[in-house]
């Protein structure tokens, strides 16, 4: 075994490198796009430490499952706890009732380290942001105890069966697990993400480093190679990735193997003494705390500001950050791992009560139902625009993605009409059906997740977007009867910008015209910089409703002049063109609110208010 027993500087300094890069990241610091990936460093130094103390007890025949236990207690239930117990507290005094629901239910899952599983069900439309889940990193701590419920146990048996092939077995469980996240990387469920099966190779690389299963280098500048190697596999990963990187899988390799060269070649080198400065270790011996604590605190801050943390706010908000972290180690941590003030019958004890009374708290605003009370009519209304969404989007869109059939909407005729669009197309084929069934007329709505209706379009993260659209265009072709095909889709997001998602989208319409179609264009509704019922609702709770205004007019229209330059070409061939903003913008600015409802169930999604604003009588 390697390392087993010994206390290690540069492990402190290189959970240093694990947490600044997470924090930074969610602090939206530039130069920390992949900041993420601090995230698996942990899991592999998690890994190597906590095998190391197994493997050395199973090996003495001294392990006890209590007293592993009893440790894992003592290192994480204690400032779970209370950050946990902060969380709910501030939830009840600042969130509106469609955002604090949310909230308990992820306080009971992480309270029985179940984050990850609910998390992972707790996906898509319906969900919410990440904006407004102040518990949404405890899914890490999840997968750890969940790997360390059975792992133990693997250790255990290997010892007592196949004790020559323990390395080899604990390898070939690690090569499947990340076979499954590689074959997996491109789901788009959460599943990759989120739980253990995916995630567990991570954990185990550090493992087969502490089980010895890895030759030391026992060179100097091969040390030195290997060790400054990790470094800059971690540091690739960090600067590289941003959020449009497929990830896990293939790319989490880069930051795994670069913190498991660390912990395997870093001591006695130049890099395992920078990792050992006081300041890396410092940062280190909080770094459990600080993980804890700056993603609530960022949630609350930017749900109170209604703005993404920037300039002073966020160098505040990284500040305050690491004085509770301070706080949370010097009084919570360090006295509950201590032995002999807190002996290990008052940790269980601490443990049991301590779930006990999250477990109440959360399951009594369970019951209280988002707790309305709290709140004016007037505040309850506007927040209540954020379920303004069609009564048919849970059952009309993503149909492929499902394998379900396309929803025909309107009067109960032959549909000659039909809208191709990613989810900004779902309110704006309701309002359509609205008109259409006042008509005697019927559309098909074919609207799929960040899917633009571009034929050759490859989306990113999501391999059946290229096979939707390929299924739109050969339904359309199909059926002689759909004269008219809505394109509607998040045409602000800067794809104009990229000549060659234009020159798709120009095929695309070419083609629809080809076959003899009226194309019409459904434009750019503006995008916010904020969650519009939200930031509304935030107003009436202070009296300052009349203040309510959107973005400025000029600034969606540079933000859009390729695309708006594009429309008009189009127009000119032929094309009809329903402008949003020529309904919804005047000569400064873009509304939000129209007779007192909000036109935006979020930032950018109009809502069924809007939609109909747009498409009119």
């Amino acid at each position: 075994m390697i390392g087993a027993g010994r206390y290690r500087r540069d492990i402190d300094g290189l959970r240093a490198i694990a947490i600044l890069p997470v924090l930074f990241f969610h602090a939206h610091i530039p130069g920390f796009s992949g900041g993420y990936v601090g995230v698996d460093i942990f899991f592999v130094i998690s890994g190597f430490l906590i095998t190391g103390i197994i493997a050395r007890e199973v090996d003495e025949q001294r392990f006890s499952l209590v007293h592993f236990y009893e440790r894992r207690f003592r290192r994480i239930m204690p400032a779970l706890s209370l950050m946990i117990l902060a969380v709910l507290a501030a939830a009840c005094w600042l969130y509106l009732p469609g955002d604090i629901e949310g909230v308990p239910k992820s306080a009971l899952a992480a309270t029985l380290f179940a984050s990850n599983l609910w998390f992972f069900t707790d996906t898509g439309y319906f969900a919410g942001g990440a904006d407004v889940k102040p518990l949404l990193h405890t899914w890490s701590l999840a997968v750890e105890e969940q790997f360390y419920i059975g792992f133990p146990i693997l250790l255990m048996l290997v010892a007592r069966f196949a004790a020559r092939w323990r390395s080899l077995i604990v390898g070939a469980i690690a090569a499947l697990s990340l076979a499954l996240a590689i074959a997996l990387q491109r789901d788009t469920s959460g599943f990759t993400f989120y739980l253990l099966p995916t995630r567990a190779w991570e954990l185990f690389a550090g493992a087969l480093l502490a089980l010895g299963a890895i030759p030391v280098a026992r060179v100097r500048w091969l040390r030195e190679a290997l060790a400054w190697s990790g470094l800059l596999s971690v540091a690739f990963a960090v600067i590289f990735y941003t959020r449009e990187t497929v990830f896990p899988g293939i790319t989490a390799l880069p930051p795994v193997l670069g913190a498991a060269l660390l912990l395997h070649s870093a001591p006695g080198t130049s890099v395992g003494r920078v990792l050992s400065l006081p300041l890396f270790v410092g940062v280190g011996l909080i770094s459990y705390s600080l993980y804890l604590w700056h993603w609530p605190l960022i949630v609350f801050t930017e749900y109170a500001t209604d703005a993404v943390l920037s300039g002073s706010t966020a160098i505040a908000v990284v500040a305050a950050s690491f004085i509770a972290a301070t706080l949370s180690w010097r009084f919570v941590e360090r006295p509950f791992r201590d032995a002999r003030g807190v002996p290990a019958r008052r940790i269980f004890q601490f443990t049991g009560g301590a779930m006990a009374l999250l477990c109440i708290l959360s399951l009594a605003l369970l019951a209280m139902g988002g707790w309305p009370q709290r709140f004016a009519p007037q505040v309850l209304q506007l927040a209540a625009g954020r379920t303004n969404i069609s009564p048919k989007r849970k059952a009309c869109h993503d149909t492929f993605a499902r394998g379900a059939q396309p929803c025909v909407l309107g009067a109960k005729v032959r549909p000659d009409a039909l809208l191709w669009g990613d989810s900004h197309g779902v309110e704006m084929a309701y309002a359509l059906s609205l008109k259409a069934k006042a008509e005697g007329r019927a559309l098909i709505e074919r609207t799929t997740s960040s899917c633009p209706p571009v034929l050759g379009y490859d989306a990113p993260k999501d391999a059946r977007c290229a096979r939707a659209n390929r299924a739109a265009f050969a339904a359309i072709r199909a059926d002689p009867g759909i004269r008219r095909v809505y394109l509607a889709a998040f045409w602000a997001n800067g794809e104009f910008d990229d000549p060659a998602f234009v020159a798709k989208l120009d095929a695309t319409i070419r083609a629809l015209r080809a076959e003899g179609r009226q194309v019409i264009l459904i434009g750019p509704a503006p995008p916010q910089p904020f969650d519009v019922p939200r930031h509304l609702a935030h107003l009436a709770r202070v009296g300052d409703l009349g203040q309510a205004q959107g973005v400025d007019r000029t600034t969606i229209e540079a933000r859009t002049h390729n695309l708006r330059a594009l429309f008009a070409r189009w127009q000119a061939q032929g094309v009809t063109l329903i402008d949003p903003m020529a309904r919804l913008c005047d000569a400064r600015r873009c509304a939000i609110i129209h007779d007192g409802r909000p036109l935006y169930f979020d930032s950018h999604h109009l809502s069924v208010a809007g939609a109909q604003l747009v498409i009119g009588d």
